[in-house]
Formats: C-alpha cells, structure tokens, sequence
C-alpha cells in the first residue's frame, strides 16, 4: 500500500498512479476540466487568461491541461506552447513532431543494441550432431 498526502487538499489517501492526488480532489478537477473545455467550445479563439478567469481555474492548470494533450491551441491562437527540446511552437503536447520523431527512432536504437545476439545458424549438412546416440 502507498500513503500519500493529497497536492491539492493534503488528505491522506491510497496512491496509485499519476498525480498525487485523492480520487475527491480528481473529481473536482475532472469536473473544472469539462466545464474549461465546454466554455473553450463556446467560445472559440478564446486566451488562457480569459478561460482561467471565467472558468475560476489557475492558468497553470490550463497550461498542464495543454502539455498533457488534453486541450490544444487553434491555428489562429496568439498563445502558443513551445516543444521542450527544440523550442519550436506546438500546439499542445511537450514535444513538436520532429523531436518526437526522433525520439521514437532513439529509442528504438537502442531497444535493437540491448537485445540479445540470436544464436548461431548451424550448417545445413550437419543433421548427424543433432541426432542422439549411445556410447559404447
């Protein structure tokens, strides 16, 4: 079992996964959550400050509702997130489709040096080492 102390509201509850907050305080922002995507629905072309304003959410919330790919910013947007390893303008995410393109293929680099070397081939004409026998 793992006690953690709720971000939020500092209760104690039984930590599982994700952010460490209670399943009460999860709903809530769940809740912020529809409500901030239904008024973004609304009112299209909408700001970050004029969202958290009157949806009573902090701008950081939205920013993490962003990078978590939850919400995502119009074409036409003034705001804009930049990719956490290039600094090109994305979106929504951490990362631009080039960063995570090549992560993809780093990643998979080194997936193909960790694996084991597969075992040797033996020769075709040698089907008599592979049969038993008994000694004498």
């Amino acid at each position: 079992m793992n006690i953690r102390n709720c971000r939020v509201c500092g209760r104690i509850f039984n930590y599982i996964s994700g952010a460490p907050v209670c399943p009460s305080c999860r709903e809530t922002q769940e809740a912020k959550f529809q409500e901030v995507k239904e008024y973004i629905r609304e009112h299209r072309g909408v700001g970050i400050a004029e969202v958290a304003e009157a949806c009573d959410v902090e701008p950081a919330q939205i920013r993490q509702w962003l990078k978590e790919d939850r919400l995502e910013v119009t074409e036409d947007s003034a705001v804009f997130l930049n990719c956490e390893l290039c600094g090109a303008p994305i979106r929504s995410g951490k990362y631009c489709e080039r960063c995570k393109l090549s992560m993809t293929k780093g990643f998979g680099d080194v997936l193909k040096s960790s694996r084991p070397a597969p075992p040797p081939q033996k020769p075709a004409g040698d089907e008599q080492s592979a049969k038993m026998r008994f000694l004498k």
